[in-house]
């Protein structure tokens, strides 16, 4: 059995009337999320969601969230710290009620302001190779999935349909706030891709598609490398500089290896410019004992034979 999130937008909505089509033959119940952030309007929300799951005889879970006290206790983004209740809710309904899958509405215009976001913030192969269509769902250890039934559904083929169909969804007045960095690439550069080429989106996801398949040969290529370099210690991990410098992408590896630790781009690029003058200038001219680095959670020592991160 599947659960639907709907928020009562207009893509939930389009997935929540087509899902006879999209998901033939397999039962499913809906999930709503009030995260109380637009005060009448998510109770609003909420009304229709439980409104149109009457109408179609569809059982519907509801949760609330003060999500702004949250974000304030964990000093996250109100836009983060929806994403885990909502997730972490999601998880809990697969244990509790035995859904194997969660469905969301993310779309291919969501898709490619994604892979934007993710460029403007710096990201690695993985950040450019945008949402999966299916994922083990967070907090669930694989036990249930996370799908995307949409990604190749473009926001302007839903709303054609919508208009077509149904006629029924909420509109979101915060979507039209582009202090909001995803509104206001959806609002203000979208349009502009628009003029320089019309079928941009359906450009991105080819390109996002071709940039996955790269990606998971090099996680196949990391994978094997990390394998004969790293070693887990009681505090953390010892990497071997001759391992790592012996191979051919080093710096990759090298970057990969530190992602999990939260060390910053400056501080691999300076480990990476002490670790290329050890590697090419002749023996003894440079050190590594001594050399340290840090993040906010971890600490990387370094000397000729290992760097450890504690």
């Amino acid at each position: 059995m599947l659960l639907l999130a709907v928020s009562g937008g207009i893509d939930s909505m389009y997935m929540l009337k087509r899902a006879g089509e999209i998901f033939a033959g397999e039962p499913f119940a809906v999930a709503h999320c009030n995260f109380h952030l637009r005060g009448v309007e998510s109770d609003g929300d909420q009304k229709f969601v439980e409104e149109a799951c009457e109408d179609m005889g569809l059982q519907l879970f509801v949760n609330h969230f003060d999500t702004e006290a949250f974000a304030s206790d964990k000093g996250i983004s109100i836009e983060m710290a929806a994403r885990e209740l909502r997730y972490a809710w999601f998880a809990s309904l697969c244990r509790e009620e035995g859904f194997r899958a969660v469905a969301v509405a993310h779309n291919a215009n969501d898709n490619a302001e994604t892979l934007i976001l993710n460029l403007l913030r710096g990201t690695g192969s993985r950040g450019l190779k945008g949402m999966s269509a299916q994922s083990p769902l967070p907090g669930t250890d694989g036990k249930a999935l996370l799908l995307r039934p949409l990604l190749d559904t473009t926001r302007a083929e839903i709303e054609a349909w919508m208009r077509r169909n149904c006629h029924q969804w909420r509109e979101d007045s915060s979507n039209g706030d582009s202090a909001y960095k995803r509104n206001l690439i959806r609002n203000e550069i979208f349009p502009l891709f628009a003029k320089l080429n019309p079928s941009f989106l359906r450009t991105l996801g080819r390109d996002m598609e071709h940039l996955s398949q790269t990606d998971d040969i090099a996680d196949e290529y990391y994978s094997r490398s990390a394998a004969e370099i790293v070693r887990d210690t009681a505090t953390g991990i010892s990497v071997s500089v001759p391992g790592l410098l012996s191979l051919e992408h080093w710096k990759y590896v090298l970057w990969r290896i530190l992602e999990p630790y939260n060390f910053s781009f400056e501080t691999l690029g300076k480990l990476s410019a002490l670790l290329e003058k050890f590697r090419s200038e002749p023996r003894g001219t440079v050190t590594l004992g001594g050399k340290k680095f840090e993040s906010p959670t971890n600490v990387l020592k370094a000397d000729s034979r290992r760097l450890v991160i504690t």
